[in-house]
């Protein structure tokens, strides 16, 4: 079973490190941008070409967004991909975040080819620093789970990683809906210039949503469909 491994951070994050321990398997091919793509949703590079350099016999740096590089993978790099795995993103993908997420749009864009795939996200409290060899060991517990249930055609899984402090109990795998509640937008403004500050705290959290779940400190998981 080859498993393509993508993100949103760009291919030398951290992230996609732990995931690629997590998987732990010699049948990946990373295909991951070259740079950071945080919050391009389901942009796709039509009107330029996208350079590839290929690092080594399994690892691919591509130019462009997430779904370009599921693109690329499926249609000119392996013909026999059975699962696109995206993350591990540093901070959250929930609720209506997945609209915007490229993490999350890698694996839609798999999803839409008949391909199943699986999306992980790292929420993160305040700024505080992410602790990767625990976010590895949690997704490979996630995985082998996730990877064994049947997803019907178009179907996807959305996974988030809670922020535990010392301490904090094991999580758990709660399957859940996601929360359709706007993140509240806010703005500084210098003069002209406005910069968007998502208060992310201070997001709605209906109860059993994955919003919820996730800032209650365990493992958010939703099915999604294209």
């Amino acid at each position: 079973m080859t498993i393509i491994l993508t993100n949103d951070d760009g291919i030398d994050a951290p992230g996609i490190n732990a995931l690629l321990k997590a998987v732990n398997s010699e049948k990946v091919i990373i295909a991951a941008p070259t740079d950071h793509q945080s919050g391009c949703g389901h942009q796709v590079t039509t009107t330029r070409s996208i350079n590839i350099q290929q690092r080594s016999a399994r690892e691919y740096a591509i130019a462009g967004t997430p779904a370009d590089c599921v693109r690329i993978a499926i249609s000119q790099i392996s013909q026999d991909i059975e699962f696109v795995l995206s993350g591990i993103n540093a901070g959250g993908n929930l609720g209506v975040d997945v609209y915007i997420s490229g993490t999350v749009a890698a694996v839609r864009e798999a999803a839409m080819n008949g391909i199943p795939g699986i999306a992980i996200s790292h929420y993160r409290k305040a700024k505080q620093n992410f602790d990767w060899e625990s976010a590895a060991k949690l997704t490979a517990e996630v995985l082998a789970d996730l990877l064994q249930r049947p997803l019907e055609p178009g179907c996807f899984w959305n996974v988030n990683l809670p922020h535990l402090q010392p301490g904090e109990a094991d999580p758990q795998m709660v399957f859940c809906q996601p929360c359709s509640k706007a993140l509240p937008i806010n703005y500084r403004v210098d003069g002209n210039d406005f910069y968007y500050v998502g208060e992310y705290g201070k997001r709605d959290r209906t109860p059993g949503s994955d919003v919820d779940v996730c800032f209650s400190g365990n493992i958010a998981i939703t099915q999604l469909r294209v």
